[in-house]
């Protein structure tokens, strides 16, 4: 269960200790359970909705957009703020891009984008808690997670030496694609038809954004991994309250 338990460590803010350093084939076991982290954290936010339910509206998805924020500790966040700046601010040149994703600082682009897709998840969860549309906050961070495990299976890590270095190169390959048919078949359990719709119009997202990445790094990075997730969590949440 170690894998578990890092892909836990890594992917949200609770207090997990680790028995010591992880060895690299532990690391990329660990991608395996980013799915199940998904499920996880969508868990927890249904459980949390049920709980508010008669709380005024704003303050019911004000909340539940926060606790959202704090389970994965803005980790993603952070790494959509980074590609967004090296986006706009690397004028199509790959290294000057990478040069800018590795800047601790986050510029104009950053700040506008945060607060965009923050704005959309909020109006989106709005929406859904009219609707009563619970099963939506199971399939974003389901979805979310597993395009992160997708996204190592099909492209290739551009930073050599670095942490999605290990994840990449000791993932199970095979294992990886079987666990990725089981979260979409387990989006179709939690979601039914609007489950299944939805998955396919993550599968679409996921595309386009990777050939972003393709065309401009020649793969992925740890940031626009994270990115990725970012925004096919907003882009689930949004077509599930329209």
């Amino acid at each position: 269960m170690l894998p578990f338990w890092i892909a836990l460590q890594f992917l949200s803010s609770l207090p997990i200790r680790l028995p010591g350093m992880p060895q690299p084939q532990e690391m990329g076991r660990s991608l395996l359970f980013y799915p199940v982290v998904g499920l996880l954290f969508g868990a927890l936010l249904w459980v949390l909705n049920t709980a508010l339910m008669g709380a005024p509206l704003l303050l019911h998805a004000a909340l539940l957009l926060t606790a959202w924020v704090l389970l994965s500790g803005g980790l993603h966040l952070d790494g959509l703020a980074d590609s967004a700046d090296a986006w706009l601010g690397g004028f199509g040149d790959r290294e000057r891009t990478l040069t800018i994703m590795k800047d601790p600082r986050s510029g104009p682009i950053a700040v506008v984008t945060l607060g965009l897709v923050l704005l959309l998840k909020f109006a989106a969860l709005v929406a859904l808690i009219e609707q009563h549309n619970g099963a939506a906050l199971i399939l974003a961070p389901l979805i979310g997670r597993a395009s992160m495990l997708a996204l190592f299976l099909t492209t290739r890590y551009v930073r050599a030496g670095g942490l999605g270095q290990a994840l990449s190169d000791h993932l199970p390959r095979v294992v990886g694609q079987q666990v990725l048919i089981l979260s979409g078949l387990a989006c179709i359990l939690v979601g039914g038809f609007n489950g299944g719709l939805v998955v396919l119009f993550a599968v679409i997202c996921f595309v386009a954004l990777r050939r972003l990445m393709i065309k401009r790094l020649g793969g992925t990075t740890g940031d626009t991994a994270g990115a990725l997730l970012e925004l096919l969590e907003t882009a689930v949440v949004v077509a599930l309250a329209l």
